[in-house]
């Protein structure tokens, strides 16, 4: 965002409250290496196609600003990213202000607006009438049961894999921190349990690049190759991590005796005594395996470690300027509308990861390659908002649509990662249109209000990325679509458009059907799936895309040779649109040489005097009359 602001020559300053940018991650994740993918090489020259691929790079003017400058490596050290950092703000000579922890945010409201304050360690205050929370998430997610003070956190653990020697560890959660955890130690424990209230889902089945990633997965193949590692599933509320209060004794089946000192693993419903139930103490009776002699969890473990991921911190907000909390994620992000403005607070945007709450479990807002593009998102509405700069938009013929939709299929790297969150939208106009790129799809109601861009009666056209939404083995032997005449059962990510002949409403986004990322449209099409993603096939892609476009704007929009043209503006009423925004304004290209005498010849190129005629069809010029065609239109050709 200090890009942004910076280039756009506005009033800003970035307060951070350590040494230097990215702090985060000199400690996290704890194992120093990043998930986030780092593909160098393409084959490909496009730096708009390249960044479908580079997912630790922010966007600037500088093509050589890339991440792969402090890194090479598919998977890149933790430490590589705030040096990268810290050398995009030197080359862009972005305003930062270290040192700055602020403590206090609350909102004030005067004669000129509402304004926030914001106050540091030293008690100096900075007010600001737009403020940009970027601090993400960094508070340890915790969640209370009885002998939670015995649980280790991910935060604070050994990474030594050498302190964890023959011992049997318990790990709370399932997601990346945790099998990361478990991977690091798998080579040195006895045994390794990993206990969450929800299965384990895995990034490359939801296609949510949140959920476990396959560099992490490798105590999977020793849980189900029986390798002494396990998941287990039930509600972290309802546990209680314990000692024995008999020590020493042996148990059925002549095991060792057990270490003292070992934790246990049972649940609340066992705990006899109810007053008893705050107590991180048990006897023999109150374990699960007195109950149930094959209970999964029923031996004693040397460490339980909590990996449940982190939360924002809500702490620093004045109760006049706290967004609430999400109603997704557990509560744990702030909730924004859909243009990313904290709800109930104006001016307050939330940024980075903070911000996920819209696309959570969905989309890749959550992770830099995803909130690169809302961070330009959330600009681009500043910019309108308080200086009246419209949301850039490129002004096509209509002509020309079908090639620019093909463009950005096959390269946009906005609408790619942000899958089913960022659409173009196309704007109709007759003869012309408007392409407005990379729009918060769930804002569309407020479309004009954010962008500037009006709708006319002829509609807009909104493309998106999607997966399909049936379940499906995305290994199995049918999990690709490859026949375009089915194109909506498209399983992997594929570009889609909705054709609208009016801007859908508040109430029609509430009722779309589930999981669809708009209402119902007026017609939508589909363009089937293509596993090299590129979408220019002249039958599977081409062709339908056009039938479509066709239907959505009334015409026809095929191309033709100027010698076809030429013939059909001397024997139709209407000649293609194609050939009045080209050959008849003198850009079509003769078929050959010949063709082009003739028409000189003939007589029949326009003049500079040739402007048109009172009343006529300024896309029917004059010299169509001399040759006896008729100057009315309308007849909607088959050609």
């Amino acid at each position: 965002m200090g890009y942004f602001l910076s280039k756009a020559k506005r009033d800003y300053i970035i307060l951070e409250r350590n040494s230097g940018p990215g702090s985060f991650f000199h400690k996290y994740p704890r194992h120093r290496k990043l998930i986030s993918i780092n593909k160098i090489h393409t084959g490909r020259q496009n730096r708009e196609f390249n960044l479908r691929h580079d997912w630790n790079s922010l966007l600037s003017d500088k093509p050589d600003l890339l991440f792969r400058r402090v890194s090479s490596e598919f998977y890149p050290p933790a430490d590589a990213f705030p040096l990268y950092l810290s050398t995009f703000v030197k080359e862009l000579g972005l305003r930062v202000r270290y040192g700055v922890d602020i403590g206090r945010i609350r909102a004030v409201q005067s004669g000129t607006g509402r304004s926030y304050i914001l106050t540091d360690q030293q008690a100096s205050d900075y007010t600001c009438s737009v403020l940009l929370v970027a601090t993400g998430l960094w508070v340890p997610q915790k969640v209370e049961f009885v002998g939670s003070e015995l649980v280790e956190g991910y935060e604070s653990i050994s990474t030594n894999p050498e302190d964890y020697k023959d011992q049997a560890v318990l790990i709370l959660g399932k997601g990346n921190s945790a099998f990361e955890t478990a991977q690091s130690i798998l080579g040195r424990a006895s045994r390794v349990h990993m206990l969450s209230s929800s299965p384990v889902r895995l990034a490359w089945q939801t296609h949510y690049v949140g959920d476990l990633r396959a560099v992490n997965n490798e105590l999977l193949d020793t849980y189900q190759l029986k390798s002494l590692d396990g998941l287990v599933e039930a509600r972290l509320e309802k546990i209680i991590i314990a000692r024995q209060k008999e020590q020493g004794r042996r148990r059925s089946g002549g095991k060792k005796k057990e270490k003292k000192g070992q934790l246990y693993l049972t649940l609340s419903k066992y705990v006899q005594n109810q007053e008893k139930k705050n107590s991180s103490a048990v006897t023999g009776e109150e374990l699960p395996g007195y109950h149930i002699d094959n209970f999964p969890t029923r031996n004693p473990y040397d460490r339980v470690i909590r990996c449940l991921g982190f939360r924002f911190n809500f702490s620093i907000f004045d109760s006049s300027a706290c967004p609430p909390n999400s109603e997704n994620a557990k509560g744990r992000l702030p909730g924004v509308m859909a243009w990313y403005e904290g709800k109930n607070t104006p001016g307050l945007f939330v940024l980075g990861t903070a911000a996920h709450s819209r696309d959570y479990r969905s989309s890749a807002g959550g992770f830099i390659h995803g909130f690169r593009y809302i961070v330009r998102v959330v600009h681009r509405v500043l910019e309108r908002r308080y200086h009246g700069n419209m949301w850039p938009s490129t002004k096509l013929l209509t002509t020309q649509l079908q090639s620019w939709i093909l463009k950005r299929v096959g390269e946009a790297s906005g609408p790619y990662q942000m899958f089913e969150v960022l659409g173009d939208v196309v704007l109709l106009r007759g003869s012309h249109c408007e392409y407005v790129e990379e729009f918060p799809i769930q804002a569309l109601p407020q479309f004009s209000s954010l962008s500037g861009h009006e709708v006319s009666n002829h509609g807009l056209i909104v493309i998106v990325m999607q997966y399909g939404k049936k379940k499906i083995d995305y290994l199995g032997r049918n999990r690709a679509e490859t026949d375009w005449a089915k194109a909506w059962k498209s399983n992997f990510l594929h570009p889609v458009l909705y054709y609208y002949d009016t801007l859908p409403t508040e109430e029609e986004m509430k009722l779309r059907p589930h999981g669809w990322p708009l209402p119902r449209p007026k017609a939508v099409h589909h363009i089937v799936e293509d596993f090299l993603t590129e979408w220019e096939g002249p039958i599977s892609h081409i062709q339908p895309l056009r039938r479509f476009l066709e239907h959505c704007v009334q015409t026809d929009l095929r191309t033709f040779y100027a010698e076809s043209c030429f013939r059909s503006s001397l024997t139709h009423r209407k000649p293609p649109l194609f050939c009045q925004q080209g050959y008849l304004k003198q850009q079509g290209v003769p078929h050959n040489s010949q063709l082009w005498r003739h028409i000189h010849d003939a007589g029949l190129m326009p003049t500079e005097q040739d402007g048109g005629t009172s009343g006529a069809d300024p896309a029917f010029p004059n010299y169509l009359a001399q040759a006896g065609a008729s100057m009315s239109s309308g007849l909607k050709l088959d050609l």
